[in-house]
């Protein structure tokens, strides 16, 4: 679902209190940057950013990251945020693929992939966020008990993403084909993921603890 670009997004994220401008330069340091002893969690993709929002808040003894490359996407999140301040959470305007910049080796606890673009056609497939690519370097990032949460309605990325992290070593610890037939107070739901609900789709959920890579 392509966002309609918002012209003030560009001139608010120069300013925005809740993002960070220069995220390379607390490489090592987000726990206390975000002055919290607890898992550090990432999300990936963050769309409105209501997600990392709910979590920091359900979990202040956590610190929260949201990550957004769409410049207009990324204006919504720092200004919910500016608008609801957290001191737990921040945003990160920027593309994924520069994660090694910005977090240390072990740093990151947990990584949020929720309804990530699945990116149907196969000479695209390099840019899900399942992709080969994108799972070494979470596998970087992740501490040694690190884990991976996906969720996604679309089937297909589902199926994509399952082999893909068994492939490169990740280990499968929790797996449902509809997540929400259950209550789960302890994990927020997104703004896709209320829609899809409301539609009466199921949303599939697969969590992921760091693995040996097949050739270590």
């Amino acid at each position: 679902m392509r966002m309609r670009r918002l012209k003030w997004a560009e001139d608010y994220l120069k300013t925005s209190p809740s993002r960070m401008m220069e995220p390379e330069k607390v490489k090592g340091r987000w726990k206390r940057k975000l002055k919290t002893d607890g898992a550090l969690h990432v999300e990936i993709g963050a769309g409105k950013g209501s997600y990392s929002h709910d979590m920091a808040k359900m979990n202040p003894e956590d610190g929260f990251i949201a990550i957004e490359k769409n410049e207009s996407a990324a204006g919504m999140i720092s200004k919910k945020y500016d608008e609801s301040p957290l001191p737990n959470l921040k945003m990160i305007y920027g593309d994924a693929t520069d994660l090694r910049n910005w977090f240390q080796n072990r740093e990151a606890d947990i990584i949020h992939l929720n309804f990530s673009d699945p990116w149907p056609k196969r000479r695209n497939a390099k840019r899900r966020l399942s992709s080969p690519a994108f799972l070494d370097q979470y596998r970087d990032i992740l501490s040694e008990e690190g884990e991976i949460w996906m969720k996604t309605d679309n089937s297909s990325l589902f199926e994509y993403s399952i082999l893909q992290m068994l492939q490169a070593g990740f280990e499968l610890i929790d797996f449902s084909v509809d997540y929400r037939r259950d209550e789960h107070p302890e994990d927020a739901i997104t703004e896709y993921e209320r829609k899809f609900m409301e539609a009466g789709n199921p949303i599939y959920r697969s969590v992921w603890k760091k693995g040996r890579r097949k050739n270590d």
